[in-house]
Formats: structure tokens, sequence, C-alpha cells
């Protein structure tokens, strides 16, 4: 559960970073779709890196070092 959680945020996060993409292509500065994209990436970027540190400090998350 934990993990598809984490794989569907990165989901949506990747997802608005395309949108951004592509409204930055189409409109050419016309609108402001491609700030709002970005906006909501950084924002769902937040929430999950706050989501990961609440699991950690909660036990639920168990960090592990790299090589250990």
């Amino acid at each position: 559960m934990k993990l598809l959680l984490v794989a569907a945020f990165l989901g949506v996060i990747l997802y608005n970073l395309g949108a951004g993409l592509y409204y930055m292509l189409v409109d050419q500065g016309a609108s402001k779709r491609t700030v709002n994209a970005l906006t909501k990436r950084i924002v769902y970027s937040i929430a999950l890196i706050g989501l990961v540190v609440i699991g950690i400090a909660t036990g639920v998350v168990q960090p592990h070092g790299v090589g250990v």
C-alpha cells in the first residue's frame, strides 16, 4: 500500500511535469496553464516529501542506508 501511494504521487508529479512542457510548447506564453501545472507539481512534491517524513517519524517507513 505504501509503495502504491508513492507510485501514485510520482505518476501525478510526472503527469504535471509533462503537462507543463506541453502547455509551454502549445501556448507559447499566452496563458498561465504552464505556471499552474508546474505549481501543482511542486505542491505534490512537497506533499510526498511530507508524507515520507511523517512515515519515518511514526515508524511506518523504515529508512536504511545505501549499501548497508
